[in-house]
């Protein structure tokens, strides 16, 4: 059913349950996943030119520790689950639509908010512009509060 699974990821905590969601359908088909990471390049565009190589770098390496800390969950779940990794700069909504087409996508799985936090209020913008637009099935995983009955401990 899912030979390949795309997971996109901003390097946040809220975006953590999405990854696990993901690697554990991916484990259940035996699926490859290819985790993704976009720089945004509007955000680095509008930053002060005195800091704009800085903040690429930043995002970069943030990006780094993101698609590694996704590579060992998926080690420490299955050991023969196949992880590629990919850093980006661009429009983060396109440049995952367009991965997922590049790959052969058959799910992208994101989580619903990002770096950015509550500014929006159910989905983020950039998950709320891939489920419009990406042309393979958006799998949108809300991280849950400690609040929320549904969430469980181990």
């Amino acid at each position: 059913m899912f030979d390949t699974i795309v997971i996109a990821t901003d390097g946040s905590d809220s975006v953590q349950r999405a990854v696990d969601v993901a690697l554990d359908v991916a484990a259940r088909f035996d699926a490859s996943v290819h985790a993704l990471y976009v720089i945004d390049a509007g955000e680095v565009e509008s930053s002060p030119d005195e800091v704009r190589t800085d903040l690429r770098n930043a995002l970069d390496s943030q990006g780094e520790v993101a698609l590694d800390a996704i590579a060992r969950a998926a080690t420490a779940i299955d050991p023969e689950l196949d992880v590629t990794t990919e850093i980006r700069e661009g429009r983060p909504a396109a440049e995952i639509s367009e991965y997922a087409r590049e790959v052969d996508a058959d799910v992208v799985v994101t989580g619903t908010r990002g770096r950015h936090g509550e500014n929006r209020f159910l989905i983020g913008s950039v998950a709320e512009r891939v489920v419009r637009t990406c042309p393979v099935p958006v799998l949108t995983v809300r991280q849950l509060t400690g609040e929320d009955p549904r969430r469980t401990t181990i």
